[in-house]
């Protein structure tokens, strides 16, 4: 094995271990005090930036409706500034590796063509290389994990990019499940609103009738799919 795939392995450990305790964190906090969502994007910019040595780093989610990344997190140089900005898909790094789904790693980054200068000027931060992965959720891209300027080297490596790939799947599972806590939590902070709370009792329903096996879980989907056709078909 070669030093730079040894490496490459050691970083992979290393972020493999950090995301397994940022999801026992992300557990835990369903019980303790609440970690946000926020939180919790912010911790994994945190952790790829700390193992792969960057001094910056961003999360980006795709927006769906609009069409365009939404920076979520940011770690380092101009932190809070970038926050405030939408990057329309195929624009700059961020952009392009959304839309296409490949990782890309740059060197003398403010020179690059692919680079969104403007952004970069509205922040005062014009970074020396980067490095950027999809994140990939059930085969669909839900966003990019950018890392800014590699400490003590002029780029990031392709052992770089390669740990930061395969992190970056692994963030994409913990991502999804904490935006699920936080549309179960905020489902719950609605508890006493009537059809809440009867659409809980009904799910409850479900649950206790799937646990019997999967004829009856079968048997129950028939009759709610025909009732719900049945109601769909009424005059109004």
């Amino acid at each position: 094995m070669t030093e730079s795939t040894h490496g490459s392995a050691r970083g992979v450990e290393e972020l493999e271990a950090e995301l397994d305790l940022l999801r026992t964190a992300v557990i835990g906090a369903e019980v303790a005090a609440p970690a946000t969502h926020e939180r919790v994007l912010e911790m994994i910019v945190e952790t790829a930036a700390s193992v792969i040595s960057a001094r910056a780093g961003a999360l980006f989610l795709v927006d769906e409706e609009q069409g365009d990344l939404v920076f979520q997190a940011a770690f380092g140089g101009s932190a809070e500034d970038v926050k405030q900005f939408r990057v329309p898909l195929g624009h700059g790094i961020a952009g392009g590796v959304a839309l296409s789904g490949m990782p890309v790693a740059v060197s003398s980054a403010s020179s690059d063509p692919r680079w969104a200068k403007d952004i970069g000027s509205s922040v005062d931060y014009e970074p020396d290389s980067i490095a950027c992965v999809p994140l990939f959720y059930e085969d669909r891209v839900i966003g990019a994990l950018e890392l800014l300027d590699k400490e003590g080297a002029s780029s990031f490596t392709p052992g770089d990019l390669h740990t930061l790939s395969l992190f970056a799947n692994q963030a994409a599972v913990t991502i999804e499940q904490s935006r699920q806590r936080q549309d179960a939590r905020a489902l719950l902070a609605d508890e006493d609103d009537p059809t809440i709370r009867a659409s809980l009792e009904l799910a409850e329903l479900v649950r206790e009738i799937a646990r019997s096996g999967e004829q009856e879980l079968a048997a129950c989907r028939d009759m709610l799919r025909a009732f719900a056709e049945y109601l769909r078909s009424r005059p109004n």
